[in-house]
């Protein structure tokens, strides 16, 4: 497994015309202001364009999906005789080896190449279907399930958003972790800094995880249950989390604190969970309070909390949800 960057940011690979590059069919680009502006400062670009990198030039024919959504063929939009979809899936099979050192992608939405979803797969009588996949992103995915990947369009979404840069920091963690080993104490510490994360995405994997590591036989391997553990993490977390599970976890951390503050605090961080639950102020109110109370009350096992901060906080991605 490759080093982290050397400025310790989170290596992310990323549509290249999402950069500002001129790649696309008609030597453009597509430039990201989301990921230019509010991004950049936090992680390191990997930048891939597949339809260069198997060989069209730019500017060059469209090209679009045809046929199965299942398993489309690729051909230009005028030139239908040669398909494309080989050379673009062995790209993305050939990527998904390579970028070992990556913590996420994000694609390029509706490209036929990188799109994840709703991809336009046209049909004899020229109409398209909405329900295709990107070729290359669809062989890079296959082969790296756990990666956490989105489409550059949906992060525009504050939930989808937040919940994207979340995982991709798990994940960062996990890579740290192996690099540092695995040990069946290390797989319980783990998991115990990210179990009030898990509870927020997903309670019922919450459950199935603390059942998985809680009976961990002291002959069982931690190099073979530990990727089975992040695997199941990684698709939990996939899962968005609601204003009633974050006000369910909000509730348990500050039962920690209920005997280090007064009825006038409790009253107080109640008040404020509550707002929260029913709309009226942003997850960042009662996690900013919370904060508070427990730099005047340190707890230990709270304070390695990865729900008290999975991302940076400069990036302002809880103030809108």
């Amino acid at each position: 497994m490759n080093a982290p960057s050397p400025n310790g940011k989170p290596r992310l690979a990323i549509s290249a015309c999402l950069t500002g590059l001129n790649v696309r069919y008609n030597a453009g680009h597509k430039a990201s202001s989301l990921c230019l502006d509010l991004l950049d400062k936090h992680f390191d670009w990997v930048p891939l364009c597949p339809e260069v990198a198997i060989g069209l030039g730019t500017p060059r024919e469209p090209i679009r999906l045809v046929g199965d959504p299942e398993h489309p063929a690729v051909t230009g939009t005028r030139n239908s005789t040669t398909d494309l979809a080989g050379p673009l899936r062995a790209y993305g099979q050939q990527m998904a080896g390579e970028l070992d050192d990556i913590c996420g992608y994000i694609f390029m939405q509706k490209s036929p190449s990188c799109g994840l979803e709703r991809v336009k797969v046209y049909q004899e009588d020229g109409h398209p279907a909405h329900h295709g996949r990107g070729v290359y992103a669809a062989a890079f995915c296959a082969l790296r399930p756990d990666l956490p990947v989105e489409e550059e369009g949906r992060l525009h979404d504050p939930v989808l958003r937040e919940n994207f840069i979340a995982r991709v920091y798990a994940y960062a963690d996990w890579q740290q972790q192996l690099r540092q080993g695995l040990s069946r104490s290390a797989l319980i510490r783990f998991h115990a800094r990210y179990k009030y994360l898990l509870m927020a995405h997903n309670p019922q994997a919450y459950r199935t995880l603390g059942r998985l590591l809680g009976n961990m036989r002291r002959d069982d391997d931690p190099q073979q249950l530990g990727p089975r553990y992040f695997s199941q993490l990684m698709q939990a977390l996939r899962r968005c989390a609601s204003r009633g599970t974050h006000g369910n976890v909000l509730q348990h951390l500050s039962g920690y604190l209920r005997n280090d503050l007064g009825q006038g605090d409790k009253a107080e961080l109640q008040q404020v969970i509550g707002q929260y639950q029913r709309g009226v102020v942003p997850l960042v109110v009662p996690l900013t309070l919370l904060k508070h109370h427990l730099r005047c009350h340190p707890d230990p096992y709270l304070l390695q909390q990865a729900y008290l901060q999975p991302h940076p906080e400069d990036l302002g991605l809880r103030n809108a949800i």
